[in-house]
């Protein structure tokens, strides 16, 4: 029988996945890394493959070949039956006694606290909100994008400045330089070139999230309509949040409100500044923070909850990823 470690924290995103292997003592037995968490496209199985690749090589990496508590946080595990689904699947591989399955939004939560209480908005590809305290309550929103009241996320953004700087250029919106800095990015003179390129592919699909950054920069520039898509960002970032504090009866304590993902930690002024404005107007004792911690720190803290490891244990496991 081999022998069996502590913790197996897994962090899935759909662009890549972390897996880490902790010992009962809190110290940090192996690393490893593979590529995007996608069910949805690829199917269950496939994507707990996926998954499978960096187990092996953590596992074979520590010596171990199991441990007493799987924490995994997924991303596309947006309700109860997919949790389940997707905690049975990685049950099946036989990597730990017991597999508890979040969705990886806690994951980001959790890296930023010291107990399991509070609310994070990240805001990556696609924008998501969860919120948590000590007792096993939480507040979550499906985030399947419109269908589910969605609006932001780095997609969101780049499709919002497509849709003005196309309606600018063609006389039905009001003027804004996102209709030459969004083109110009891509090497194109006009919106028009710009839009039946994307409309044949010449420029790939995936590469619109590229001008999310145009965005945020055309704002800092000045540009009204480019400035005003980011103050609506920060609108959504901050209800999102004060919805979360509500529903777990948090408004009216000092809180932490974490703020992470590409967008959220992009160190943007404006959106940094407006957040903050809007919290403190709505939620005068929020704590707004933002998150650099890589996230699988987070699912590995959850599993060190789940298995009763004491703080000692769970601060040595933080100086790793911090230090």
């Amino acid at each position: 029988m081999g022998l069996t470690a502590s913790v197996l924290a897994i962090d899935a995103g759909n662009s890549k996945t972390d897996v880490v292997v902790v010992a009962a003592d809190g110290e940090i037995l192996a690393t490893a890394r593979a590529g995007g968490f996608r069910p949805p496209v690829v199917g269950v199985e496939q994507a707990v493959d996926e998954v499978a690749t960096a187990v092996a090589g953590a596992y074979g990496a520590a010596g171990v070949t199991s441990a007493a508590h799987v924490s995994a946080c997924l991303a596309n595990a947006d309700f109860p039956f997919e949790e389940e689904q997707l905690a049975a699947a990685l049950a099946t591989r036989g990597w730990g006694a017991a597999v508890e399955v979040r969705n990886d939004t806690f994951a980001i939560l959790r890296a930023g606290v010291t107990e399991p209480r509070g609310v994070a908005v990240v805001c990556g590809a696609g924008i998501n909100c969860v919120g948590m305290r000590p007792d096993g309550r939480t507040a979550r929103f499906p985030a399947l994008g419109r269908i589910s009241g969605d609006w932001g996320g780095g997609w969101g953004l780049a499709e919002e400045a497509l849709w003005h700087a196309a309606r600018a250029e063609d006389g039905r919106g009001e003027d804004t330089a996102l209709a030459r800095a969004l083109p110009a990015y891509f090497g194109y003179g006009s919106m028009l070139a710009l839009i039946e390129a994307l409309h044949r592919e010449e420029v790939e699909p995936a590469r619109r999230h590229e001008l999310t950054p145009v965005l945020f920069a055309t704002a800092a520039d000045g540009d009204p309509v480019a400035r005003a898509v980011v103050d609506r960002l920060a609108q959504e970032v901050v209800a999102m949040a004060v919805v979360a504090l509500t529903r777990l009866d948090l408004l009216d304590e000092e809180t932490p409100v974490l703020l992470g993902g590409g967008v959220l930690a992009g160190g943007h002024p404006q959106l940094d500044d407006g957040v903050r404005e809007l919290l403190a107007a709505r939620a005068p004792k929020a704590v707004p923070r933002v998150v650099t911690a890589r996230p699988v720190l987070g699912a590995a803290l959850l599993g060190l909850d789940a298995v009763g490891a004491g703080v000692a244990v769970q601060e040595r496991v933080r100086a790793y990823f911090e230090g």
